[in-house]
């Protein structure tokens, strides 16, 4: 798995989800064609759980933030060092109340470069006052 050269998502959570919600399908399957209203909701709910079992798994560590990972984190049995405080940008992250929306990393982020830029400047020039990433000198 892990000799692919695009980061396909293969993750225990991803592995673990995907077969419980085919068995949950078999069950619903096989209710169905039994005419078995109670074989098709135990089926339902099967796959239902199947959510519950991949969330729960990504929010252990087997799953993948959203996007491409590092080549050496490819591994289908690598567990995400950076799932206890939340992905940014994650939907799953962010239902259990971890992480932050992508946007405000990415703001933070950009206030940083922009603040770590005016102390570099603000030293070399003088003293200088920051507003909204940029130096003015004072």
């Amino acid at each position: 798995m892990s000799g692919h050269q695009h980061d396909e998502g293969h993750t225990v959570a991803g592995w673990t989800g995907c077969a419980v919600a085919v068995a949950g399908s078999t069950v619903a399957g096989v209710g169905m064609c039994l005419s078995s209203a109670a074989g098709l909701w135990l089926g339902l709910g099967v796959v239902a759980l199947s959510v519950l079992v991949t969330w729960g798994l990504h929010l252990t560590g087997w799953g993948k933030p959203p996007g491409i990972r590092p080549p050496a984190e490819r591994g289908w049995r690598v567990r995400d060092r950076g799932a206890r405080e939340g992905h940014p940008g994650c939907v799953g992250c962010r239902l259990a109340g971890r992480g932050r929306p992508a946007e405000a990393v990415e703001a933070a982020s950009a206030g940083a470069a922009g603040a770590a830029a005016a102390a570099v400047d603000g030293g070399a020039v003088g003293a200088g006052v920051v507003s909204a990433g940029r130096t003015t000198a004072s």
